[in-house]
């Protein structure tokens, strides 16, 4: 063997190996592809997805889609070649594997921190949609933050009846009231625990972040003999689909079909008071609604401009801020007459 022979294959030996470790290593980073689809007007496993009862249901008609994001698992990691392939997939994305599941916590507690997401997400979707459909309730205390004023005093599911005297009769009045006040000085409630009610007192602390915002540290649900069961087990997590849960639930609690037939997907973060936040993947979540056949896609405002780069024949994007929004937008798309709004370049 010539020496320049031997040059030549201890080079290609030498790619071969390289090439062979560089396939086998893993890379930093997850893929995001559409995922599953869910009607949340449908079934699952032969039970409604969403179940009401307290209170009278009326027939709905189309479809309506909750949308999601197929995310690496946290046990797996992505080649080289696999994330290749995935920034080249118009419809795939790749993200900082650090970003998604952060080092310092398990697998077990991002599965625990999406359920919990999930749930949270159910009871604002209730709460905004009974305020929307009208359905009387009682205002509640859901959470308790650890070291603010309320920790001790207030528990999850005081009915909060009244505030500074002033009687309680929607969501947001709580926070309204209690932003009246400068930070340090006492507000007072007046709750119902169990039967038996109680004045508490509080003093007004400073919101993180925004130091001349008073807040007394609970987050406010709702009360109510209507009971709203949302029947997906532990398939999907995260708060996304809490805009589609509230769609769904005004829907089968007001009269006349919403969609009208249709068949329409949409995202979004929902709070108590039905407003609609961002959310990741939108354009993998768009992909999934085309796929599975939707028309309508509704958007949250802030991820309209990413919404745009994503293959939008087809389906016609609908801008949303809030639940109201998106009901008011729904029955223009459903019915031909007012403006829709829409994401637009």
């Amino acid at each position: 063997m010539t020496r320049r022979t031997a040059t030549l294959v201890t080079s290609i030996v030498v790619l071969v190996i390289s090439l062979g470790l560089v396939t086998a290593f893993p890379v930093p980073f997850v893929s995001f592809s559409p995922g599953p689809v869910k009607d949340t007007l449908g079934s699952s496993k032969n039970k409604p997805v969403i179940e009401i009862s307290g209170h009278e249901t009326f027939p709905t008609s189309g479809q309506l889609d909750l949308t999601t994001v197929s995310v690496t698992s946290p046990d797996r990691q992505l080649t080289l070649p696999q994330a290749m392939r995935n920034w080249l997939d118009p419809h795939h994305d790749l993200f900082p594997r650090d970003i998604i599941y952060p080092p310092d916590q398990s697998a077990d507690q991002v599965e625990q921190q999406n359920t919990a997401e999930m749930t949270g997400s159910q009871d604002s979707a209730v709460a905004a949609a009974l305020q929307a459909a009208k359905v009387p309730f009682h205002t509640k205390v859901s959470t308790v933050a650890d070291n603010s004023p309320a920790q001790g005093k207030l528990k999850p599911g005081d009915i909060v009846l009244a505030v500074d005297g002033q009687t309680v009769t929607q969501v947001p009045q709580v926070g309204e009231f209690v932003r009246k006040h400068k930070v340090g000085e006492n507000v007072v409630f007046l709750i119902r625990r169990g039967t038996a009610e109680q004045t508490v007192q509080l003093k007004t602390a400073a919101t993180p972040g925004e130091e001349t915002r008073p807040m007394v540290g609970i987050t406010i649900g709702v009360d109510s003999q209507v009971k709203v069961t949302v029947n997906l087990g532990q398939d999907i997590g995260g708060p996304s689909a809490g805009t589609a849960f509230a769609l769904a639930i005004y829907d089968k609690l007001t009269p006349g079909p919403l969609l009208n037939g249709k068949h329409v997907a949409g995202t979004g973060t929902i709070d108590a008071l039905g407003q609609v936040g961002a959310i990741g993947g939108i354009q993998q979540k768009i992909a999934g609604a085309r796929n599975d056949g939707a028309t309508v896609f509704l958007v949250p405002a802030p991820n309209c401009e990413a919404a745009l780069h994503a293959d939008v024949n087809g389906i016609q994007l609908v801008k949303i801020s809030t639940l109201t929004d998106a009901i008011s937008a729904l029955q223009a798309v459903t019915s031909g007459k007012g403006a829709v709004p829409s994401c637009s370049q």
